[in-house]
């Protein structure tokens, strides 16, 4: 018996759809009464959770989706898996949820135990993890380590801080308030806080009228594809871009106390980087003195057929930080060096220091992930779904271009023409029941769950083959 089918016996064996519209009218009626209480403009229609079941979505018109958009990334395990809602329903799952600690100063007498079933999944030798509550939340939580980290390395890491800092940062000022920056991507897609802000560089829309820091933003490379037919163009871009990395370096007006990278550019367009490309970013961190921070949010626990998607680079050293949430349920960044924890207490700190019930959680989802080896799964699936996606694309050569995301699981992606042309193909798939997404303007991407198989890419490809061959 298959995974998916050992969770869920009862999943439907197909899409099925029982309005002409989406969102059907009782959607329509549901994000209405909705925007009275929230903003639901960007709702695409309202889901019944009870009855999504595994890789299938249903909305409140009773419509049942093939989900391969998996709530942008982040449902690991598939709708009402079992196994979750069996630690959901457990009794330290009940105190963490009834009595939630402020961990920092109260921790419980399971913390330990809770945090080292994370650790179980960290990426490799990641021994250390501290616990926030989003994906921006995460990166921010990694700017400020890097910002103590460099910091101290300049003072002394045990120096005591002088009057004059103390005094100063009270005003904003330097010394205590230092001019350093994060160094990130063009197209990157960091989160949507002040400083995750600051270092996303996808769309307009997730910044206007936001102040943000003036930090450096490189090139991330734009490959041609297919790579094996491109070998010669990819590795001349890798050097572009790297030496755009090194003159920022260089050049710019503050030190760059850290480099934030994505493995794979999700929202700014599934834009991948080769390992040679992530080699020269570990290098370039080197030589200045700065973190390498691994954005692993959308990338992380399995998507890409490994645990981690910068296992696929084998970087030597390893990264300083490395930040998750999305498929983990919870979030936060991993680390090694004992000198990234700040030299006081107090210093990264808030009240609930992340949430033990989402930790609970990410432990248990990890521990599903190791039991039934979800990557290698992911990465069968993924070569087996690519493989079909090749055979379309030369049957739709217009509507399948930069077919992308070959030996990197499911973590697939192709382009059309331009926004008009992918936004129909998106509307369009809804008619035939799969629910998939978009990224960057023109960009498809796939994000299934972990338990996403052949079976349900059988299902898609035909689904893209209906689809399509109506154009």
């Amino acid at each position: 018996m298959s995974i998916s089918s050992t969770y869920f016996p009862n999943e439907p064996t197909a899409p099925i759809i029982k309005t002409s519209e989406f969102p059907g009218e009782k959607s329509k009626a549901d994000i209405k009464s909705l925007n009275k209480v929230f903003d639901s403009r960007s709702a695409y229609f309202v889901s019944d959770y009870e009855k999504s079941v595994g890789n299938y979505l249903v909305d409140s018109d009773g419509n049942t989706y093939l989900d391969v958009y998996a709530q942008i990334a982040s449902i690991p395990l598939g709708y009402n898996n079992p196994a979750l809602i069996e630690v959901a329903k457990s009794d330290k799952m009940i105190r963490a949820i009834v009595d939630r600690p402020a961990l920092g100063n109260f921790p419980g007498k399971d913390t330990e135990e809770i945090i080292s079933e994370i650790l179980k999944i960290a990426p490799k030798g990641q021994d250390k993890v501290w616990s926030g509550l989003s994906g921006a939340d995460a990166n921010e939580l990694a700017f400020k380590a890097a910002f103590f980290w460099y910091q101290s390395k300049k003072r002394g890491y045990s120096t005591p801080f002088s009057n004059e800092e103390n005094v100063s940062v009270m005003e904003g000022q330097a010394p205590g308030s230092p001019e350093l920056a994060i160094l990130s991507f063009r197209r990157a897609f960091h989160g949507r806080l002040f400083a995750s802000g600051s270092t996303t560089s996808s769309k307009p829309i997730h910044k206007l009228d936001l102040p943000s820091f003036n930090w450096p933003k490189a090139d991330y490379p734009s490959y041609k594809y297919p790579l094996d037919q491109n070998e010669e163009y990819n590795k001349e871009e890798d050097k572009r871009c790297l030496a755009i990395v090194d003159e920022l370096f260089k050049t710019w007006k503050v030190p760059i106390a850290g480099l934030l990278v994505e493995p794979i550019q999700s929202e700014g367009g599934d834009n991948h980087g080769s390992a040679e490309f992530f080699q020269g970013l570990r290098d370039i961190t080197l030589k200045y003195g700065a973190l390498l921070i691994i954005d692993e949010v959308q990338t992380g626990v399995g998507a890409t057929g490994t645990l981690w998607a910068h296992d696929h680079f084998n970087l030597s050293p390893l990264p300083d930080i490395v930040t998750f949430s999305k498929k983990f349920q919870s979030a936060g960044y991993y680390f090694h060096d004992p000198e990234i924890i700040p030299n006081q207490p107090y210093r990264q700190f808030n009240t609930w220091c992340g949430d033990p019930a989402r930790i609970i959680l990410a432990g248990a989802i990890g521990k599903e992930v190791l039991k039934h080896d979800l990557p290698a799964l992911n990465k069968k699936v993924g070569a087996y779904l690519f493989g079909k996606l090749e055979a379309l694309q030369k049957k739709y050569p217009k509507y399948l271009q930069q077919l992308r995301g070959k030996d990197r699981g499911t973590f697939i992606a192709w382009s059309l023409d331009d926004a008009a042309a992918r936004n129909k193909f998106l509307a369009d798939m809804k008619t035939v029941g799969v629910n998939i997404g978009g990224c960057a303007e023109e960009s498809v991407r796939l994000r299934p769950t972990l338990v996403f198989e052949e079976k349900h890419a059988d299902i898609l490809v035909d689904a893209i083959d209906k689809v399509l061959s109506s154009y």
